[in-house]
């Protein structure tokens, strides 16, 4: 059962305790929110090709995907009941709780590998993977407060942000549209939404494999005019301190240095936000116009450094980085290695060295983004573009 009415901080905190059996502190990271349970049911289950970390790049251009009337309605409240009746007895390793308004769909693998996505909001709120010590660590950094009016503020995981020329769709009202695989090999979530009165359709496809999470955004655009298309799929990662973090990878990547990214999800110190945090819209408002960015302009630098400790307070786009880095923590003897396909940018943002340790800006926050360069679709195409968090330390 999950919480009923409008949820606050204490209730969430009392419903995690209780209900997964936390044991935690408040500003936590998405671990520390939600728990999922520690075995699932088990049953064969329907055909499903096992997500590969090495398969084709994505066709960025195609024929639109179809979605079900139901994406088109208005949002209602989800049925928590329902959802557990019509998947959990599948045994593709989903499970389902509500808190508030949204609805958690928590992932778990046979080797210890879970996630959490919450709809409608799209967040991915905690990303656990096996290790080669034998237990399991999570990469997600994730927080949870109350903003003025005493409503919960859930941010940091992996979230995605989109524009779709004048029109912002970071407040995207997700549905589950499909769930498919099997605890033993991989899961796969699907959600579906429509922007722009039907004429934008978009999928957000969830994957948990063995040592891999991939967020896939597929884009149809609907319209009878062609569609500029600007956004990111945002992660934080957690780390132990930036003494302890490398970039490694990024060498000779050009790159334009920027605000930080602000959205609903974004976590964003204050010594970051004051004057220099712009919205998503603010951005690239000013960035990605070619009458604005003449052929022959200077890109504004270029990283020197292969091992590049994240010590100093950064923010900006590499927009010629390597379809794959890594980011490794000394401090918690683990890495991280971050994909893309479809997206051209790399968004980078790290708060520095002025923070606490292992605290709530211990993090660094890593964009698959189309901002300066954005995407163009004509009518009735489809765009797709992913990101991978793999993990290489099993």
């Amino acid at each position: 059962m999950g919480i009923i009415g409008k949820p606050t901080l204490a209730s969430i905190y009392h419903f995690i305790h209780f209900h997964f059996h936390s044991h935690f502190t408040a500003m936590s990271i998405a671990s520390k929110l939600l728990h999922p349970p520690p075995t699932i049911p088990y049953t064969p289950p329907r055909p499903f090709l096992s997500h590969s970390l090495h398969r084709p790049t994505a066709t960025r251009l195609g024929r639109a995907f179809p979605l079900p009337g139901v994406a088109s309605v208005p949002y209602q409240p989800i049925n928590v009941d329902y959802l557990e009746d019509e998947f959990n007895g599948q045994g593709h390793g989903v499970t389902f709780e509500g808190i508030g308004d949204e609805c958690l769909a928590k992932l778990r693998l046979e080797n210890g590998g879970s996630a959490i996505l919450m709809f409608p909001s799209g967040l991915i709120t905690s990303y656990k993977s096996p290790m080669w010590h034998g237990g399991s660590v999570e990469l997600l950094h994730s927080s949870v407060s109350e903003d003025k009016n005493g409503d919960v503020v859930v941010q940091g995981g992996v979230s995605v942000a989109l524009d779709c020329g004048s029109h912002r769709l970071e407040n995207v009202s997700w549905d589950l549209h499909n769930v498919k695989g099997n605890p033993r090999e991989s899961i796969q979530v699907e959600l579906i939404s429509r922007g722009l009165e039907g004429k934008v359709e978009l999928k957000y496809t969830v994957t948990l494999g063995e040592d891999v999470l991939t967020s896939e955004l597929t884009v149809c655009n609907n319209k009878q005019t062609s569609l500029e298309l600007k956004g990111y799929i945002l992660s934080h990662l957690t780390l132990s301190t930036p003494e302890a973090t490398f970039a490694i990878g990024l060498e000779g990547s050009n790159f334009h240095s920027i605000p930080p990214f602000s959205s609903n999800h974004a976590i964003i110190p204050p010594d970051c936000s004051s004057g220099l945090t712009q919205r998503l819209q603010g951005i690239v408002s000013g960035w990605g116009k070619s009458s604005q960015r003449e052929s022959g302009e200077e890109i504004e630098g270029e990283e020197m450094d292969n091992y590049k400790q994240l010590v100093d307070k950064i923010s900006r786009i590499y927009t010629s980085a390597p379809r794959n880095f890594t980011i490794i923590d000394r401090g918690r003897r683990n890495s991280v290695v971050i994909g893309r396909d479809g997206f051209d940018e790399v968004y980078m943002f790290s708060p520095g060295s002025n923070h606490v340790y292992y605290g709530e800006y211990s993090y660094v926050c890593i964009g698959q983004s189309a901002i300066l360069k954005p995407i163009l679709l004509e009518p009735q195409q489809l765009w797709t573009g992913s990101q991978y968090l793999y993990n290489p330390n099993l």
